[in-house]
Parts: C-alpha cells; sequence; structure tokens
C-alpha cells in the first residue's frame, strides 16, 4: 500500500476571473476559410461573469491513469492506462492493483480506458470497464467486460466473474483511436463509444455500418443489442449500432433530461460536440470542420452534405477532448446546467453553458495539465484527472466553489 501525500490546504488556490481568457479562443484557426453552420457553432463568448473557483490537490504521484469513477461510499475507483484498476481512499490512500483485469494493448492510445459501475452495483458490485484487446485471430479493439468488485479471502479487493460482454469488430493491427466511454441510460442500457482507428486506409469504414469502426453503440447489461436501435432488422448492420461517421469519441455524458451528449477528437481544428441520435450520420470522414495535420483538406474539404449532421459545436484550434460530466451540483453554482469537457491540448475544464441544446457560452479553466478525465463527485466539487504525455504520471484535481 502507498500513502498519497495530501495537501488539502497547502496545495489550494484560488482561482479568478482573471485566470480566464478575454475570449474564448483567440488564436488563427486551421481551416480559416470554412464558416459555421450557424450562430455559436464555434468561438461562443464567455459568459458575462466567470465562476470563482478553488483548487486542491487530493490524489499525487499516481500512475497514468485515464478515468475515474466515484464508489457509493466515496472512494475512487481508477483506471490506468496500462492496465490496472486501483481503489483510491477518501484518506489519499492508494491500493495495490486489484487482481483480475484481463490483458490489455497499452501500446499507443491502447490500453486499460473507461470504467462505469453497473446499475446495480449496490446489490451486486459489478462494474464495467472498455479496454484495448489483444485478438487471438490478430490485431486488437475495442473491448467491454464486466465482473464483481468484491473483498477478497485477504481482505482487499479483487475483480471477480470477469466476462467480455461486446467486442468492437472487425480487430485492425493499429495502435490509435479506440475511443472509449462508457454511459450508462436512465434505462439501463449502455452506451459504447469506439473510435475508427485513424488510419486511412480503415477510417472510411466510420460510415460503414457492418463494421464496429467510428460507431456509438447500445447494448444491454449482458452485451445484446438493446430493444429500439434503429439498425436491428437491417442485414447488413451491426445491431449493436446506435449512431455512426464518428472520429474518436474520448467524452459521454447524459445531460439532465438523460439524454446522450458526446464530444469526439476531429482532424486538425474539428473536435467537435453533438447529441447522438439513433440512426444518424455525423459525417465523418465525409464532412468535417478542420484539416489533415499535414495542412491538406481531409477528402475533398466539405463541411456538410445531405444526410449528415453538423456538429453542435466545434473548436478550430481544437482543445483534445477527454471526459466529460454535466454539472447539476451546488457546488458551483455558476456551472448549473453546464457540461464539463477535459482538455488535453488546451489543458483545463472547458465548460460550455447551454441553451435549448446549443452554446450559449464557453468558459476556460486553465489548470495547467492535460486533463483526462472530469467527473463530479458526490460532495458536488468536480474532479479533473490530470496525465503526464507518454505515459507519465497523474494527479486528481478537486475543483470547489470559493466558498467550498
Amino acid at each position: 500500500m502507498r500513502h498519497l501525500a495530501l495537501a488539502l490546504a497547502a496545495s489550494t488556490a484560488l482561482v479568478a476571473p482573471s485566470a480566464f481568457a478575454q475570449t474564448v479562443q483567440t488564436a488563427a484557426p486551421a481551416a480559416p476559410d470554412q464558416e459555421p453552420a450557424f450562430e455559436n457553432q464555434t468561438r461562443a463568448p464567455q459568459p458575462p461573469a466567470d465562476a470563482e473557483v478553488s483548487t486542491e490537490t487530493v490524489g499525487d504521484g499516481l500512475p497514468n491513469l485515464w478515468s475515474l469513477e466515484f464508489l457509493p461510499d466515496g472512494r475512487m475507483l481508477v483506471s490506468a492506462k496500462q492496465g490496472d484498476l486501483y481503489l483510491l481512499g477518501p484518506d489519499g490512500e492508494l491500493g495495490d492493483p486489484i487482481p483480475g483485469v484481463p490483458e490489455v494493448d497499452a501500446r499507443g492510445q491502447g490500453g486499460l480506458l473507461d470504467v462505469a459501475l453497473g446499475p446495480d452495483f449496490a446489490e451486486t458490485g459489478t462494474i464495467y470497464f472498455s479496454y484495448a484487446e489483444p485478438r487471438e485471430e490478430g490485431g486488437n479493439g475495442t473491448s467491454v467486460a464486466r465482473g464483481r468488485l468484491e473483498t477478497g479471502d485477504a481482505g482487499t479487493p479483487e475483480l471477480r466473474d470477469v466476462e467480455v460482454i461486446f467486442r468492437q469488430t472487425p480487430a485492425y493491427d493499429g495502435d490509435k483511436h479506440f475511443g472509449s466511454r462508457l454511459v450508462f441510460a436512465p434505462d439501463e442500457t449502455l452506451y459504447v463509444t469506439v473510435g475508427e482507428r485513424s488510419d486511412a486506409r480503415i477510417r472510411d469504414r466510420a460510415q460503414d455500418l457492418s463494421a464496429g469502426m467510428g460507431k456509438i453503440f447500445r447494448i444491454t447489461p449482458e452485451g445484446a443489442p438493446a430493444d429500439g436501435n434503429p439498425f436491428l432488422d437491417q442485414s447488413d448492420a451491426q445491431p449493436e449500432i446506435w449512431s455512426y461517421g464518428h472520429r474518436n469519441l474520448q467524452s459521454a455524458a447524459l445531460d439532465g433530461e438523460g439524454r446522450l451528449w458526446t464530444v469526439e477528437h476531429g482532424p486538425k481544428g474539428g473536435d467537435e460536440l453533438n447529441r447522438p441520435e439513433a440512426g444518424l450520420n455525423y459525417g465523418w470522414p465525409v464532412i468535417t470542420y478542420g484539416v489533415e495535420y499535414s495542412g491538406q483538406p481531409v477528402g475533398e474539404g466539405r463541411t456538410e452534405a445531405e444526410g449528415m449532421e453538423q456538429p453542435v459545436y466545434y473548436w478550430d484550434p481544437v482543445i483534445g477532448p477527454s471526459g466529460m460530466a454535466f454539472y447539476d451540483g451546488d457546488e458551483i453554482p455558476e456551472w448549473q446546467g453546464a457540461f464539463l469537457v477535459g482538455g488535453l491540448v488546451s489543458q483545463g475544464v472547458v465548460v460550455l453553458h447551454m441553451e435549448d441544446d446549443r452554446v450559449e457560452y464557453e468558459e476556460r479553466l486553465s489548470l495547467g495539465a492535460r486533463i483526462r478525465d472530469v467527473k463530479v463527485g458526490p460532495d458536488g466539487a468536480v474532479y479533473a484527472v490530470t496525465e503526464t504525455r507518454g505515459g507519465g504520471g497523474s494527479t486528481i484535481v478537486r475543483i470547489s466553489g470559493q466558498a467550498g
């Protein structure tokens, strides 16, 4: 066991409004000739008044984390990219790796990814997790497994009865764009987001309903296609698909009405916010904002096409989205009803104030570190998981109201 040094007083820092940029984005766009389809689709203004918040480090010296989930007792269940699950106690004590996690492919962007509590966690202790799985037939892909988190004979946690309930197919021999986030809907179906595997020779399959690249899936807790899925009766489509035409989805959350929202990595200048709906096509790589990393157009350089959805919002330059939460707590009243998105590139939390399903204002809270995940804790505070690029360590930062 290792004890983490908590600096709940010494590390506390007040973040005043002056820490926010005067405008949402002042850097030059990567695709200056592209025009948004409607007002506030990009570069939305700052809110009239920014929240004053304080930050404190509540976990330091951690392995390279990918996701965080709160248990009902206040402990944090965290996944480390290299393939381990840990429990982090309220007192800052990090346990040993929890045994029972399957082998993961941690090369490149792979590894142990998201973790979520099952709807019946209180009764069964069941958790779900996504990961880059090495496949027996060769290659790899994003898979979802579940198991029971229990206390073993030695009094330490362990994962039992682990089973893979879903696999992205076909497999592909690559190390990029696995996604992935797991979100349980109010009806206890599970949304699973995945990437399109990045490479030019495979990414077009985000448009292919027979392939699992660049999709959002909706499955039962057992892994079966969920009732009401749009392609259940289409013979040439995977029945688990909910929506398609996505690039690399690493942010997902429900809003206050229980609807799914996502933020996905775009090309250079094309990260985007969507509210994915059943059967709709979100365009990648046929349409997109932004350009290739080389500066060349993506495909024909189109930003719209018939039968393909416009993003609710996009970023140019990008924020590098990872992790997302809907804020409905009382700790930071200025953020009520906003989406909080982790920024790997923007190195902080991006706050999206919504009005009628559009972005009214965008706010930036700089934390000076890559943010891999964002969660709202049972205390109403916001918890941001940082990471050091290239496999370095992580910290967990608690963000509270000024009085908190």
